[in-house]
């Protein structure tokens, strides 16, 4: 919802471009089919990240039925050494194409896993890379791939550069976004989608100052040549621009799309899901709703202009970044058919839009939450609260909600929350008292999005079910070139200011020079790794500085730590100190279970239908607590078979089977590790395959290493390998 200026009244967003253009361009018939792969791949195929342009994680193969996938077991299995893998594989004519966590892009042989050809990308760092994507019209065909700065095209035969696309079968995703491309910390982590012959693609970056200033930008797929752009983070002047208070443009950085697109094929509507605005936790010097931060951006997937938005949260001041693809579904609402887009929250909330039009298919409320105490912060005095579906996450936590896993756990957790404030949605955080998020700041959904039934409309969706914490505290005095100040401004947030961090998630940097030589610090400082973005932007003085404030020991005398300056002497007077899971002192979450959920909404009406435990504790299935649910990334694989597959769950290394109709377990199967990423599933000679990549990357404790796991019904000679 957007405060109009000169009025107090309040209007949709997707009123302002929707009322005119989208519905103009219904009225012109603008239902032209993208080129390149079909909007329906074919039924063999996994072509497209997420199942089809859609992201409805759905295939039409029946093979495998509810009746049968008791059956299945594992048939191969490809290792690729230690490190992150959650990459959601592609298919196509048999062949499956994957990456590693060296950001190796790799094609097998999807009967048999057989390597077919291996190609090792240059300078690509060490982020994780979600999927790749395939174009093909006619003959020609290239295998796109985003690893750390680059957009890369291979030629899928075999695996060697694409002539003439960009330099030597890369671009360089830093330039053209009005910086010097070595201060621009970005990296692509979600593939592009293809639309005709361009691809379109976002990226990932840093969470606070300086972040690249977020865009969509559309390339030629023969070529690399930049096709348009359309700047999500806008400039002076521009649309949305009027959203942010005078002068906080200049330096501004984020709102940046990262979790992955999804295309309306026929129509040629790309759906953007965007991040929040840089500084993630205090937004004094960026005073406003911040557009297009927190939105559902729609727009023409042949020249990129703009048909309409709809922002979630308003002056985000929690990370609440839109953190998974949209899902394109129809559903029944009145006797019409209506083309919808579907798009979950880490808050717990799915919001239902048409399509074309931008309209909330379900009403939505501005609903009054808490102003800031924080000294120059002002918290958006509303929010949208959808009034359907329901919220598939619990989003307050009381204190008859805290665990009761045993007498002593309870105690602890309850001491701990008695200094905590916890009042549910968007509170904004306090200086010195931590406050509750919940759910938290990774989930509700995640990365790993949501199947659909195109049948029936039905939405599958997993969820993490676990309250953090966090609080501001006042920035270090200084200029911001003293290596303390370089470490509140890039690395507190993740790490914590007192360097303690959250592991695994967020590891702990008390000693980390000991641990490690000092060159691979280096790297990892300016090349990234796993969830960590590059800091390539540091120059010399900063990174030496900073190396220098690590080697000195956590509890040694720190700067005088003062509000009213930031680090780089700007308004920012306040740092986040860090993400902070509420545990009891074994590790456990502080609540009652459920941890992690999966759930089945019924998006015609907003029904939920069922919500089951997702994930168990090994150590506590014993002593009689077989359905806590656990924390879980990657999401669910719907065939028409009947099944619904997922990994996802961290510590109890399964794979699943779920009956869609109810909830049901129907199969589970041990993974080496693991198995965080997107399952998908595809037919070679008429035998259909499910293959998940596995990986021990979040759970240090676990055994380590990463794989691609392929399972299928018994056959006459298959075995694993």
């Amino acid at each position: 919802m957007e405060r109009l200026r000169g009025s107090g009244r309040l209007r949709p967003l997707s009123v302002l471009a929707a009322g005119i253009a989208a519905v103009a361009l219904a009225a012109a018939g603008h239902n032209a089919v993208g080129r390149g792969l079909a909007d329906q791949p074919a039924a063999d195929d996994w072509a497209t990240y997420g199942g089809d342009a859609g992201g409805s994680h759905h295939s039409t193969l029946a093979t495998i039925t509810r009746d049968n996938v008791r059956d299945l077991a594992p048939v191969w299995r490809f290792d690729t050494g230690l490190g992150g893998l959650q990459t959601s594989p592609l298919v196509a004519d048999g062949v499956l194409y994957a990456m590693t966590p060296a950001q190796e892009v790799i094609a097998l042989d999807g009967a048999n896993g057989r390597l077919l050809w291996k190609h090792a990308i240059a300078q690509a760092g060490q982020q994780p890379v979600r999927g790749l994507s395939l174009w093909r019209e006619g003959a020609q065909q290239r295998l796109l791939v985003g690893a750390g700065p680059w957009l890369i095209a291979l030629d899928p035969a075999t695996g060697q550069p694409a002539p003439g696309f960009g330099s030597d079968g890369r671009v360089d995703l830093r330039e053209g976004l009005g910086r010097p491309a070595e201060q621009v910390p970005l990296a692509m982590t979600s593939p592009g989608v293809i639309w005709g012959d361009t691809i379109i693609v976002g990226f990932r970056t840093a969470e606070a100052k300086p972040a690249a200033p977020g865009a969509v930008r559309a390339y030629d797929v023969r070529t690399g040549k930049l096709r348009w752009t359309f700047d999500l983070l806008p400039k002076p002047g521009q649309p949305g621009s009027e959203t942010w208070a005078d002068g906080a443009l200049e330096g501004a950085g984020a709102i940046n799309s990262w979790p992955g697109m999804v295309v309306d094929q026929h129509r040629g509507i790309v759906f953007v899901p965007t991040g929040s605005a840089a500084d993630d936790f205090y937004g004094a010097d960026r005073k406003g709703q911040n557009l297009y931060a927190n939105s559902l951006v729609a727009l023409d997937a042949r020249d990129g202009r703009h048909l309409w938005h709809y922002q979630l949260v308003h002056h985000d001041i929690w990370d609440r970044d839109l953190p998974s693809p949209p899902v394109l579904l129809t559903v029944n609402q009145g006797g019409r058919r209506i083309d919808a887009v579907a798009q979950a929250t880490k808050q717990g909330f799915v919001f239902l839009f048409d399509r074309v039009t931008g309209k909330p298919l379900f009403p939505i409320d501005e609903m009054p939450f808490p102003a800031s105490t924080v000294p120059g912060e002002e918290a958006w005095a509303t929010q949208p609260v959808p009034r359907l579906p329901a919220p598939f996450a619990r989003q307050r936590l009381d204190a008859d909600m805290l665990t009761q896993r045993t007498p002593e756990a309870h105690a602890a957790v309850a001491a701990a929350f008695a200094d905590m404030r916890s009042e549910g949605l968007f509170v904004p955080l306090s200086v010195g008292k931590p406050t509750v998020v919940f759910p938290g700041f990774d989930g509700g959904a995640e990365w790993g999005g949501q199947a659909a039934d195109p049948a029936t409309g039905v939405l599958f969706i997993n969820a993490n079910d676990v309250p953090w914490t966090g609080a501001l505290a006042p920035v270090a005095k200084g200029d911001g070139t003293g290596g303390e100040a370089v470490y509140q401004q890039n690395c507190a947030a993740c790490h914590g200011v007192d360097r303690k961090g959250s592991p695994p998630e967020f590891p702990s940097l008390e000693g980390v020079m000991g641990r490690h030589m000092e060159g691979d610090v280096f790297g990892i400082i300016m090349g990234g790794k796993g969830r960590m973005p590059a800091f390539s932007h540091l120059d010399q003085a900063q990174l030496l500085g900073l190396v220098d404030y690590l080697r000195r020991p956590a509890d040694g005398p720190q700067r005088e730590m003062v509000a009213g300056q930031g680090a780089a002497g700007a308004a920012q007077g306040y740092v986040f100190t860090g993400y902070r899971k509420f545990v009891d002192p074994d590790g456990y979450p502080a609540v009652v279970p459920p941890w992690g959920t999966l759930s089945a909404i019924d998006m015609n009406d907003g029904r939920t239908l069922w919500r089951v435990p997702l994930g168990r504790y090994p150590a506590l299935a014993k002593p009689g607590m077989p359905d806590s649910g656990s924390e879980n990334y990657g999401g669910p694989l719907l065939t028409q078979g009947g099944v619904l597959f997922i990994g996802a769950t961290i510590h109890d290394r399964l794979f699943r089977a779920f009956d869609p109709r109810d909830g049901r377990v129907l199969w589970e199967a041990g993974l080496p590790y693991a198995g965080v990423a997107t399952p998908i599933t595809y037919s070679v000679g008429g035998r259909q395959f499910v293959v998940i990549a596995a990986s021990g990357a979040r759970d240090p404790a676990g055994p380590q290493g990463s794989a691609y796991v392929a399972f299928a019904l018994p056959e006459r000679g298959a075995r694993l390998k």
